[in-house]
């Protein structure tokens, strides 16, 4: 089939590459958000799909907004037969979807209907589920809510963060779309209603969804903070100021702290929550590097009685 392949960040780049190397559909253009400032520079710089499909030379439409005349007008004239879709960033309208033949397929990470919505993986940490996965999906008008080609799973693992969960369910998606966008060519695919039952929502994760409660239990802080990470980052307050959670462990043994209660030992950093006590392992204080929390301990000479949080 001839694609046009919509998608954004990083994390969108392993799909594009298994199409690109499929060999078997052509490529014919990405369709990307517009350059966007960055670095303490804010100079303008390309996405990462647009740097990609550059150094593929394939032709890179970057559109303000999908409903745009002249977009619509090349995608019309490009005639592709389907449009492989991965954190492309932007609402596609009607008449856009209508151009392609087999319309916008969609790579997203969950296993539908669950997590609906852009932060899918960060919810699946935070609510503590132990499977996740990703699944494609024809787009219509509404939330993630098309059919669905297909699904692939990935296990939870304790210690990932959203970043390390969401790395593999890239590759392991993007050999998923390839696959589909085989099965829709040769006709063997096709794409099923998704059940009525078992619908949640993944709004995008706000800077206040990642403040810790230190009433919470240990394993809800340590999913708060590994499904923050890397963004937009979990974070408390001490002494005032902000200070973001990195990485912690829960520590069961250790039921004498109150929330929020810090005990910082000589090599360890201690802190009570609703059940039992979690280490602090990294931490970012303002205007600072990641460092060791034992490290920052020390250097903020911790009285015995301070708390975190307020």
């Amino acid at each position: 089939m001839k694609l046009v392949f919509a998608g954004t960040p990083e994390v969108a780049v392993p799909a594009l590459d298994a199409l690109i190397a499929s060999g078997r559909h052509e490529v014919a253009a990405v369709v990307t958000r517009p350059d966007a400032p960055a670095g303490r520079g804010r100079r303008l710089v390309a996405s990462p799909v647009a740097e990609r499909a550059e150094e593929a030379g394939i032709e890179v439409l970057k559109p303000l907004k999908p409903r745009d005349p002249e977009f619509l007008e090349r995608l019309k004239e490009i005639a592709p037969d389907c449009c492989p879709v991965v954190a492309y960033g932007a609402l596609l309208p009607k008449v856009a979807l209508d151009i392609p033949a087999h319309g916008w397929v969609n790579l997203h990470f969950s296993l539908l209907p669950a997590w609906r919505g852009a932060a899918p993986v960060q919810h699946a940490i935070m609510a503590g589920d132990e499977i996740t996965g990703a699944s494609t999906f024809l787009i219509e008008e509404g939330l993630d809510s098309g059919p669905v080609y297909g699904t692939v799973t990935e296990e939870v693992r304790s210690t990932d963060t959203s970043g390390d969960l969401l790395t593999r369910l890239a590759f392991a998606g993007a050999g998923l779309l390839a696959a589909t966008m085989d099965g829709i060519e040769d006709g063997t695919l096709k794409a099923v209603p998704q059940p009525a039952d078992g619908i949640t929502v993944a709004p995008k994760i706000t800077v206040e969804d990642a403040q810790v409660d230190w009433a919470a239990p240990a394993l809800r802080v340590d999913r708060v903070v590994r499904g923050c990470t890397p963004a937009p980052g979990a974070w408390t307050t001490f002494r005032g100021e902000r200070l973001k959670l990195i990485q912690v462990t829960p520590v069961p043994e250790r039921t004498d702290l109150a929330p929020g209660r810090v005990a910082a030992g000589k090599n360890s950093v201690h802190v009570g929550t609703g059940s039992y006590a979690v280490e602090l392992l990294w931490v970012q204080a303002q205007g600072k590097k990641p460092m060791r929390a034992a490290d920052w301990a020390r250097g903020v000479r911790i009285a015995e009685s301070e708390t975190l949080g307020g």
